[in-house]
């Protein structure tokens, strides 16, 4: 078997030379014969024919370079010669490569060369008439039908290539938007908790002379926010596995009022002061709920690991056709530095995140020294199905 794939192999890569070795010697027996085939000795007219025969002949080694000029070549020996193999396999040729204006003049062309031949030689010229078009057409279909299979068989290989790499590309750029959601939803479920637990960390650490009852509730709140964030890590990973959903609304919950004001309070619980108004219809749409949850969510984030301590304000109000307006804003931190490293992914993936639902943000310092993060979401006036995200509520 592999020495039947090395011959295959070795005729792949000679068969064209091959075949322009067997075209010549083909046409150059033809010829012979032809010119040998008189009654007497040879004359001046069989040497002509043997001549242009072998110049024909020879001529078909250069046949798929120079198609046209070869036929050219075919075509004068058979108006002179009455050579037909040359210009049969020289108008094969030409079929094959191109099938165009060129390819109908050559064939007119020897077709009249192939009646003027037999006309002159004393054949019956309406036997030329009507016998050209099936010889020289016979050559001129086959050459085109086996142009055409190699064509199509260009074509569809172009196309399955091309399918092939579209394929690829499709399935790398699948992997890389997989890899980007997956990174953005283990921020947005981690960050929040870590940040908490630093802030927790760090009030014992700049406290250390506070009482047992302070520790014990300190510690009590970093078990049981180290404890929520395992559970919405392995809630998930485990959603992750299963997750069919095109956007990726499948692997949180939605959210609810309750989780924007559970948000409020464990910032408030971790010694940072945030006042919350929230006043939106019930009717809000569970993808605008969830955008809306996302940005409450690292805005809080980024105070707790860039602005510890400092007061903060998040407002969220919206109705149907006025679109959702989400504003976190704290004061001038008092303490410096960060409790926790920051690459600004998180910000970068939340503007993608809202300009995906078809809205903008806005962050940037404020004229008293603070920062503020402003979105906006658009709500149709068109009904949608959505469960209730959003209950009012008061500043506490």
């Amino acid at each position: 078997m592999r020495r039947l794939r090395r011959w295959y192999a070795w005729w792949v890569r000679h068969a064209p030379r091959l075949r322009d070795f067997l075209y010549v010697g083909f046409s150059l027996l033809t010829i012979a014969l032809q010119a040998a085939s008189g009654d007497g000795g040879w004359d001046l007219k069989d040497w002509y024919v043997l001549g242009a025969g072998v110049v024909a002949s020879v001529a078909l080694f250069w046949r798929r370079r120079f198609p046209a000029v070869v036929t050219a070549i075919g075509v004068l020996a058979m108006l002179t010669a009455g050579l037909v193999v040359p210009m049969g396999l020289a108008l094969l040729t030409l079929a094959i490569r191109r099938r165009d204006l060129v390819l109908a003049i050559l064939g007119l062309a020897g077709y009249a060369a192939y009646v003027l031949n037999m006309w002159s030689e004393g054949g019956g010229f309406w036997v030329s008439v009507f016998s050209g078009p099936f010889l020289i057409g016979s050559w001129i279909a086959a050459g085109a039908y086996i142009g055409a299979r190699r064509d199509l068989m260009v074509s569809l290989r172009d196309r399955a290539e091309r399918a092939e790499a579209e394929r690829e590309l499709r399935s790398e750029q699948a992997r890389l938007g997989e890899r980007a959601r997956i990174a953005q939803e283990m921020h947005d479920v981690l960050a929040h908790k870590v940040s908490l637990i630093a802030l927790h960390a760090g009030g014992l650490e700049v406290n250390p002379a506070v009482g047992p009852d302070k520790v014990e509730g300190s510690a009590r709140l970093i078990r049981e926010t180290a404890r929520q964030a395992m559970e919405d890590l392995r809630e998930v990973l485990g959603v992750l596995r299963s997750d069919v959903s095109v956007d990726g609304a499948d692997l949180t919950p939605v959210p609810r009022a309750a989780d924007l004001e559970r948000l409020v309070m464990a910032s408030r619980d971790a010694g940072v002061s945030v006042a919350g108004e929230f006043t939106l219809p019930d009717d809000v749409p569970v993808s605008i709920g969830r955008t809306v949850y996302r940005v409450v969510q690292e805005s809080l984030t980024n105070v707790h690991k860039h602005a510890r301590g400092a007061s903060t304000e998040v407002l969220v109000y919206g109705d149907r056709g006025d679109g959702v307006t989400v504003r976190v804003t704290n004061v001038r931190p008092v303490a410096a530095g960060s409790l926790l490293p920051g690459a600004g992914a998180g910000l970068v993936g939340l503007r993608e995140r809202v300009q995906l639902a078809g809205g903008r943000l806005s962050t940037g310092p404020t004229p008293e020294g603070g920062w503020r993060v402003e979105g906006w979401l658009p709500w149709p006036d068109n009904r949608e199905s959505a469960e209730p995200v959003h209950v009012d509520e008061g500043e506490r």
